[in-house]
């Protein structure tokens, strides 16, 4: 146990650590921070929180920089979130404006992320298990060209092209359009493949070959929706906290390219008020034991995804914390309306 007042130590020894990465010493909170006591004082209240393993000091005779646990402590009792500034805000609701599809939102979502917090962003595609098809367009393109595009209730937009061997027409396409969308329009993903694989039998025979070629197609595109994914953003960042990373920056870039692995680490977060924290040595199963990972959960078409930040334990957790929380409530919201 220690002290209010020591947690307020604390609380300024993350600060100062977070802004300078520098190790910092009694005589430096004295002169930063209105604490109204001594050095000496102060100095008694950094022995509590190094007893406390909240604190360690990297170097004989430096001053301290917070452990792991600090961070824990910090993030769960002392950080708050930092309001946005109304620029940040604005930035948000201007970035992101009205999305055209799921894919153009998620991308601008990771990249205003990555700019509002300075650390790599993470996007979660959110699950299809609930979404259906809307619609299913047919666009010719050339003499042997074709474009399909798959649209679900979910504002997911996937289109593919199509080079066949079976000469277009406009009739063709015209009559596959309709059966394509009578079979399939309001369907759940989960279910729309089977009623697919009937449409050739619907279809006059000199046009059968095409109905295949086109089924297939959006047996594919099905699939694709249905995977769990991530889009992410910032990776660059990670080069300007290189020290941070006493293993080297390898270890962490080959974690994140793991996409499965994020997911499933993204899966095992409670997400309380909002936004949750895991730190240091709590990712250590996942190979990114020197990283933290603030993340929010996001609301499309009933399905809850997740989305968040990744970067060096020594972060800015207030304003990351605010900055995941702000954008998943806009994303929210943004989905919900379109």
């Amino acid at each position: 146990m220690v002290s209010e007042r020591s947690l307020e130590v604390l609380k300024a020894i993350v600060r100062d650590y977070v802004a300078s990465r520098e190790p910092v010493g009694s005589k430096t909170i004295v002169e930063r921070h209105a604490f109204g006591v001594s050095a000496a004082t102060i100095r008694n209240d950094m022995a509590q929180l190094e007893d406390e393993q909240l604190i360690a000091a990297p170097h004989t005779s430096s001053g301290r920089v917070p452990t792991d646990k600090g961070y824990r402590v910090f993030v769960d009792h002392l950080a708050g979130a930092r309001p946005l500034s109304s620029a940040q805000r604005h930035a948000i609701e201007t970035f992101l404006g009205a999305p055209n599809d799921l894919d153009e939102v998620l991308g601008r979502t990771v990249r205003l992320l990555s700019q509002l917090t300075n650390q790599v962003a993470l996007v979660q595609y959110p699950s299809m298990v609930r979404a259906r098809v809307q619609h299913i367009e047919l666009v010719r393109l050339g003499d042997n060209r074709l474009m399909v595009v798959l649209i679900t209730d979910t504002a997911r937009v996937e289109q593919r092209v199509v080079e066949t061997d079976v000469a277009l027409d406009e009739g063709s396409l015209i009559e596959l359009r309709t059966v394509v969308n009578g079979a399939s329009v309001g369907l759940l993903l989960q279910d729309v493949s089977t009623a697919l694989r009937a449409v050739p039998q619907q279809i006059r025979p000199d046009a059968q070959p095409l109905a295949g070629v086109v089924v297939a197609t959006l047996i594919e595109q099905v699939a694709a929706n249905r995977q769990d994914r991530l889009v992410m953003a910032g990776a660059a960042n990670l080069a300007k906290s290189e020290q941070d990373f006493s293993g080297g920056l390898f270890p962490v870039l080959e974690a994140i390219e793991e996409q499965v692995t994020l997911l499933r680490l993204f899966g095992e977060m409670q997400i309380d008020d909002g936004v949750a924290a895991r730190i240091g040595v709590e990712n250590a199963e996942y190979g990114l034991d020197a990283t933290s990972i603030v993340a929010g959960g996001y609301l499309a078409g009933g399905e809850l995804a997740r989305l968040g930040v990744l970067g060096p334990t020594r972060m800015d957790y207030g304003t990351n914390m605010a900055a995941v929380r702000a954008v998943a409530r806009y994303l929210s919201k943004l989905l919900g309306e379109h």
